[in-house]
């Protein structure tokens, strides 16, 4: 997966708690195979009208947020089925990082295993944010994970709590296939032994 050590981006607003990964990616796009491809049918029932256009009503078809890498959402957001699509979904569709209030836990662990950051604010900063990015299109929020801060251009500054063993992973783009890896050497030497091979 990617590192993630410092992203600053334009910031996107869902005014929703409750988000469920049903809606995140709906069910009738989990028959693809690809870990890739998912981003085009992102919250596609709330983007799209039946007739497949278009609806100017949902945040994240507002020009002001098509650039988004940042999603500022509310409270448990990612909760329901625990589908891992839903964050590769977020991930193809150019989201490095979602700031909430709380998240679904299968969902949270999801993020952290597919590069996509899970930032944990209180609802006051969550707040602030939406307000900020009312007042200012092109908004843009810069999360540290070095310093675990939240920044913008005009003050604002909170900062997140993350476990270490889960930063650290997102510090050097390691999933559980990479963490695996490191050990390469001793998995080989272990393989060659038991088919009697050293």
């Amino acid at each position: 997966m990617q590192t993630f050590i410092k992203h600053t981006g334009v910031a996107a607003t869902m005014d929703r708690s409750n988000v469920d990964t049903d809606q995140i990616i709906p069910k009738q796009f989990l028959k693809r195979i690809e870990r890739t491809g998912f981003g085009q049918y992102l919250f596609f029932d709330w983007r799209f009208h039946p007739d497949g256009s278009e609806n100017p009503e949902f945040e994240l078809n507002q020009p002001r947020f098509r650039t988004a890498t940042i999603l500022v959402g509310r409270k448990n957001f990612g909760n329901g089925s625990s589908r891992e699509h839903a964050v590769w979904a977020l991930d193809d569709y150019g989201f490095r990082c979602v700031i909430a209030e709380s998240f679904a836990d299968i969902f949270y662990n999801n993020c952290s295993k597919n590069g996509v950051l899970p930032v944990v604010l209180t609802g006051d900063q969550v707040q602030k944010l939406h307000e900020n990015t009312a007042k200012e299109e092109g908004y843009q929020v810069t999360v540290d994970l070095e310093s675990n801060l939240v920044t913008d251009s005009h003050g604002f500054e909170a900062s997140f709590k993350i476990d270490d063993f889960r930063r650290q992973c997102f510090l050097e783009g390691l999933d559980h296939i990479a963490l695996t890896m490191q050990h390469e050497e001793k998995i080989t030497q272990y393989e060659k032994k038991t088919l009697g091979l050293l």
